[in-house]
């Protein structure tokens, strides 16, 4: 498998930098380490990686700093790995910028099917005015939904919701970004009328809204959309 591009692991366990370097290697990938934020933050503007790996207990500085020291010039996607699995960890770390988040243990292919996601969505892959999902497509330009070819009526509210999901497919959007990206800040404590939102959109375009398919939640964090 090929892949192109310097993946930088910012990590300072030793053995979970040699199970992510073999395991990025095997997939194509080039591989640069660093094991405390300060030498991350150097690997990052000298190495130009396609993604960061970056994790939040770093032995010099918090994490979740050098994301933010990152973000200031850094546009590229960081995904963190960390033991880190409180909901407040989780929705702080995708707010100030990272595209993903996965615990440790993680499992390799998940991290890869991630990874993936990220650096297609990055390099603007995928940026066509029609998304496809299945049997379902989504017209940007001409606001429409189709599922099996039948048009699929949704509100202007339903359509940008739904376009602003499936234009980040796979990543987690947080409650307060998706409400801020979508009404504006004065709802971003609204987490209640956003799930009113969401469930609309189930019932419109998953075969089943109760097991659903594309609209999952991330409970106490957000939606994702799509695996």
């Amino acid at each position: 498998m090929s892949n192109s591009g310097t993946i930088l692991i910012i990590d300072d366990e030793v053995q979970i930098r040699r199970l992510l370097e073999i395991t990025l290697s095997a997939n194509g990938y080039k591989i640069c380490e660093a094991s405390s934020g300060q030498e991350g933050l150097v690997q990052a503007a000298t190495m130009q990686p396609v993604l960061i790996i970056l994790d939040l207990g770093l032995p010099d500085t918090d994490g979740l700093d050098i994301l933010r020291r990152l973000r200031e010039w850094y546009q590229k996607p960081v995904i963190i790995l960390s033991v880190r699995n409180s909901e407040e960890d989780i929705v702080k770390a995708l707010d100030i910028g990272a595209n993903d988040y996965l615990t440790k243990p993680f499992r390799t292919g998940e991290l890869l099917a991630r990874i993936r996601v990220a650096i297609r969505q990055s390099q603007g892959i995928g940026e066509n005015p029609v998304l496809t999902f299945g049997n379902l497509s989504i017209d940007l330009a001409s606001h429409t939904v189709h599922k099996k070819e039948e048009l699929i009526k949704l509100t202007s509210t339903e359509f940008s919701l739904l376009a602003l999901l499936a234009r980040n497919e796979g990543r987690v959007l947080t409650h307060q970004y998706i409400l801020k990206e979508i009404w504006g800040f004065g709802y971003i404590e609204q987490t209640q009328y956003l799930r009113v939102f969401v469930a609309q959109l189930r019932k419109k375009i998953e075969d089943n809204p109760a097991k659903p398919i594309l609209l999952n939640t991330e409970s106490g964090i957000g939606y994702r959309f799509g695996s």
